[in-house]
């Protein structure tokens, strides 16, 4: 029993030491990670904005490698509706993140043009905007511990609060999807004018593209694959491939795969632990005809997997006014 214990302190001592290590790394991946992105992908590209056409409000709360002090933490609050006959998406996503002694506040709000290529509107071509604030935080109490003794680590906390804008492009038919975006583009050269400290995070630039489609199997199943890049500039580019199954319009459940490449050369450090290797299951629910109900596990293949319980995360979606009609609700499945 004790050297069960010893065993487990030490594991904990290892990974709060990793954590810390992440923290310190202003390289590190800054965007919050959310493995449910692929039913709300405002989330990564603010040309998404009204694509749902209700009004829709989406939360999502995820605890990464579950039972390790410092590991990352996310919160994020999303809105967002089509106007003007849906040639107007807007929306508005409040994030907060929690790594080691860093923070991450963040407040956008999103504009999408949505250009209809067919009478229907059922083939759109997107060009969304998002613009709005990032508070970039750490907590120097959080590393009493952890002595650098080169005076970089700060006295109490320190915070950068810095405007920020992102762009993305999406186009949606009733079968198939794509989008492109790009975060972060003015925050990390305005963080650079306005911190005091080196230790406080500078945002680094993220690009996201995804793709999927849906597939009829029969009447009552509907299979859609989704494939997203993601590549922060500084690290290893990764890679999320995702299989869901739709029964009867009412109930989602589906796998992933995400694992690290290099899309291109980068001079980066900690190249193992910055491997993102992880398998998982996702399952979604549409408890009733307005409220969604979502939860994913994540298990790391990487050398973590020995430190922690997994990942978990809760998402819940309520649409607001939403059109009562089969057809209506019919035409949003077909629309992911």
């Amino acid at each position: 029993m004790l050297r069960y214990s010893a065993t487990n302190k030490i594991k904990q001592l290892i990974l709060s030491i990793i954590v810390i290590c992440m923290a310190l790394n202003t390289n590190a991946q800054q965007d919050s990670q959310f493995t449910q992105y692929v039913f709300n992908g405002l989330h990564i590209n603010p040309a998404y904005a009204g694509y749902k056409e209700d009004i829709y409000v989406q939360s999502f709360y995820r605890s990464q490698w579950e039972g390790v002090k410092g590991a990352p933490k996310s919160f994020s609050l999303a809105a967002d509706g089509a106007f003007h006959d849906g040639n107007v998406g807007l929306g508005i996503i409040l994030s907060n993140d929690q790594v080691g002694a860093q923070s991450y506040l963040t407040a956008y709000a999103n504009y999408a043009y949505r250009i209809r290529l067919n009478d229907d509107g059922s083939s759109r071509l997107a060009f969304g905007i998002a613009a709005g604030l990032m508070q970039l935080g750490m907590d120097g109490n959080k590393l009493d511990n952890y002595d650098t003794g080169d005076g970089l680590i700060p006295f109490g906390a320190q915070t950068n609060t810095v405007p920020d804008a992102r762009f993305g492009v999406y186009y949606a038919s009733e079968k198939f999807f794509a989008g492109f975006s790009a975060t972060n583009v003015l925050a990390r050269y305005m963080s650079k004018k306005n911190t005091e400290n080196r230790m406080v995070p500078v945002p680094q630039p993220h690009f996201y593209l995804t793709a999927g489609t849906m597939l009829d199997l029969n009447e009552d199943i509907r299979f859609k694959p989704v494939i997203l890049i993601k590549d922060d500039t500084k690290g290893p580019s990764a890679i999320d491939l995702n299989a869901f199954f739709l029964f009867k319009e009412s109930f989602w459940i589906g796998g992933f795969y995400r694992t690290s490449f290099d899309l291109y050369k980068k001079n980066y450090q900690q190249t193992d632990l910055s491997r993102q290797n992880a398998i998982g299951a996702i399952v979604e629910v549409f408890a009733s005809q307005n409220l969604r109900i979502g939860y994913s596990y994540d298990y790391s293949l990487n050398k973590l997997r020995s430190y922690n319980y997994g990942s978990h995360e809760i998402s819940a979606g309520f649409y607001i006014n939403r059109r009562n009609s089969s057809s209506d609700r019919q035409l949003r499945c077909y629309k992911f």
